[in-house]
């Protein structure tokens, strides 16, 4: 399932595309991904100006004029793909998954032609992908976007902040880290990532980053600097090859640790659900 730098990746060329420009018309090509579309879903897009592309967590956030917004996730499979000319130059953007051509496929659900000559194409052979409206009111009580944490590259997320969301929990640090209300938008590949920059074991009861009091350990404070340069790094590099060569211990069960001097190796285990590949010679 695509992370946060991935959605992050796809919400910046997105912008490219849609920000500042009029939806002409909305193609469904199903009547439903995940969730049915609602009946009038076209009708309220097309003839909007995108205001703003955000990114909440993991799901895609367009503005549109009329106060509305379009609520999307990627689900497991779901990509965009974006066509077309503005003016004589052709737009070019990195394709998010594998597709070739300017021809729709039967993948191809929900193509956006925007006022410019662009057409921006949702794949997702899975289709557990989703695609909602909401009013600006509801947009204020979504249960998708109520009850997040902070961004975790938003100024608001300091050591201070994740000490106070961890402090008393007897649970797993890792488990803790994925939990959507402690660090919005962190999956379960960037928290193991993030957990051996900052020598952490994932098993650690989460509470031990926090004083009795909720104030920040060393550890905690190490542990926010992590987050924030695995998912920069991930995010500038969104355009190298796929594959666990990407990553310092994710999918990388029986290597030998990548942290010089350490000569450990990579171990997997389950928690709550997930795999969790971490380093137990330096991660304590």
């Amino acid at each position: 399932m695509p992370e946060l730098p991935e959605v992050e990746y796809v919400r910046r060329f997105l912008r490219a595309a849609m920000e500042g420009e009029r939806i002409e018309q909305v193609i469904l090509r199903r009547a439903d991904l995940r969730l049915p579309f609602s009946p009038d879903f076209a009708a309220r897009l097309e003839g909007q100006i995108v205001r703003a592309v955000r990114r909440r967590a993991k799901y895609l956030v367009v503005e549109l004029a009329s106060g509305d917004s379009l609520l999307m996730h990627l689900g497991m499979s779901g990509w965009f793909r974006v066509l077309g000319m503005r003016g004589q130059r052709r737009v070019t953007y990195r394709e998010y998954g594998d597709h070739e051509g300017d021809s729709l496929g039967k993948h191809d659900h929900v193509v956006f032609e925007m006022s410019t000559g662009s057409t921006i194409v949702f794949t997702d052979p899975r289709r557990f992908g989703v695609m909602r409206l909401l009013t600006r009111e509801e947009r204020t009580v979504d249960p998708a976007l109520g009850g997040l944490g902070p961004e975790p590259l938003d100024r608001d997320f300091t050591a201070e902040t994740l000490a106070r969301a961890l402090s008393g929990r007897k649970t797993a640090l890792k488990v803790a880290l994925v939990d959507q209300t402690t660090v919005a938008g962190l999956g379960n590949i960037y928290a193991c990532e993030a957990l051996h920059v900052a020598r952490l074991s994932p098993t650690r009861r989460a509470g031990s980053l926090a004083t009795r009091t909720g104030k920040p350990r060393p550890q905690a404070i190490a542990l926010v600097k992590a987050i924030r340069l695995v998912l920069q790094d991930a995010i500038a590099n969104q355009h190298r090859a796929g594959g666990a060569d990407r990553f310092r211990v994710y999918d990388h069960e029986g290597d030998r640790c990548p942290r010089r001097g350490c000569g450990g190796t990579i171990k997997r285990i389950v928690q709550g659900g997930r795999s969790t590949f971490y380093c137990p010679v330096c991660q304590k």
